[in-house]
């Protein structure tokens, strides 16, 4: 027989732990994951483990099978409270409810650690960040708890937390994903449904947004007082209701918009007091705004956004200033527009002469929103049918785009 320490020796010499059995207290799993040496590997296999469990050393936690970890309403399921920890393959469900201690899913206290393959399911928040560093949150599946969405946690909260990247995970029913103060996080191939912010930046610099589909949620990107962003190759679709956008500005620099499809919302892009920096730009390249309600609205008459090589495709309108005024203040260059109504007659792909668009009765919900909810019915479209046949005053010049773009850049699905 071999002698009790012997054995002890020989297990953790095999560099991995068991765990098993129907149904556990997180007691018992916690004994198991202090006595892991750091770098060790916890495997757990099916079952269900009730209360939270702490990581404070790197550690492997992984689930077989699925195993539940449940904090039955108390708490946050997992915290990780040390760097280079990974856990994966876990359904993590019963978070408490309390905001104030953002009980989550898994709250990740640490730099460089792991999180990947997770379900997790009826948690205030789903994953939170807070001066964590370096971190990789890989391939999971958030949903909020059943509750009405003004009192939902965040899907995916970051504060303070730089270098972290975000990719191929999947978050439905949750209120918002948040990056708050938190640079150089990438976050790639995420799909986020039934939300109200898909993806909010608040003074948050040089992040990369790129592949992303965002639908259904109130807003798809919103960046407040946030610089330097990449926008990139997202798909944003049927963001709607009184305030619903697909990216929203609110005072950001710097920022570029390239290569993405803005369809079926409220408003494809809202412009705030943006760019903000003195001498800086915001850069919309390559785009489709298509069969929206508002291409491009204004909050008011600024400058300094270029706008080249987009397609305006089927907005019941273009563009917008809200409050009056134009848009002759940024630039328009290479744009494809469907209500272009010149000729291409030497096919270079250019129109043969400038895009102008006036704002004919539409002046009127500009100078007064609320008068937009008649924007559709048969009174207003027969207002601006007579206001173009015979306008009684001379309509605003709203923009110019002197080179055209004359075919679509391509058809969205």
């Amino acid at each position: 027989m071999i002698p009790r320490r012997a054995a002890s020796a020989l297990w953790w010499g095999l560099g991995a732990l068991w765990l098993g059995g129907a149904s556990a207290s997180a007691s018992d799993l916690q004994a198991r994951i202090d006595a892991t040496p750091p770098g060790g590997v916890l495997r757990i296999e099916a079952g269900h483990h009730r209360g939270t469990i702490v990581l404070r050393r790197p550690i492997v936690l992984e689930g077989l099978g699925r195993p539940t970890l449940d904090a039955e309403g108390s708490g946050s399921v997992i915290r990780v409270e040390t760097d280079g920890a990974t856990v994966r393959g876990l359904r993590l469900v019963g978070s408490g409810d309390n905001h104030d201690t953002l009980d989550a899913g898994v709250q990740v206290r640490g730099n460089g650690n792991h999180l990947e393959d997770l379900v997790i399911e009826d948690c205030l928040f789903g994953i939170d960040l807070a001066q964590a560093d370096g971190n990789r949150i890989l391939h999971n599946d958030i949903r909020g708890k059943d509750v009405p969405l003004g009192v939902r946690g965040d899907g995916l909260r970051l504060w303070y937390s730089q270098h972290n990247e975000v990719r191929g995970n999947r978050l439905r029913d949750v209120r918002d994903t948040v990056v708050w103060y938190s640079g150089d996080n990438r976050f790639v191939d995420n799909s986020v449904t039934g939300s109200r912010y898909a993806l909010h930046f608040m003074y948050a610099k040089q992040n990369l947004v790129e592949g992303n589909r965002y639908r259904d949620n109130m807003v798809g990107i919103f960046l407040m007082y946030s610089d330097g962003v990449v926008i990139r190759g997202n798909r944003i679709v049927a963001s709607q209701g009184a305030t619903g956008m697909g990216v929203g500005f609110k005072e950001s620099s710097d920022v570029l918009l390239q290569g993405n499809e803005i369809l079926y919302c409220a408003k494809a892009v809202y412009l705030d007091v943006s760019p903000y920096q003195p001498e800086s730009h915001n850069r919309f390249v390559g785009n489709v705004f298509g069969f929206n309600s508002v291409g491009v609205l204004f909050h008011n008459e600024w400058h300094g956004n270029v706008f080249e090589r987009n397609d305006f495709r089927a907005n019941f309108t273009q563009v917008a200033v809200r409050g009056g005024g134009n848009a002759l203040g940024h630039t328009w260059r290479g744009n494809h527009w469907d209500d272009y109504r010149g000729f291409d007659r030497n096919q270079d792909g250019t129109g043969d002469t400038p895009h102008r668009a006036y704002d004919w009765v539409d002046r009127v919900w500009m100078a007064v929103p609320e008068a937009g909810f008649f924007r559709a019915s048969p009174v207003f479209e027969t207002l601006d049918f007579l206001d173009r046949l015979a306008p009684f005053v001379e309509p605003t010049l709203l923009l110019e785009d002197e080179t055209p773009r004359f075919e679509p850049l391509g058809v969205p699905g």
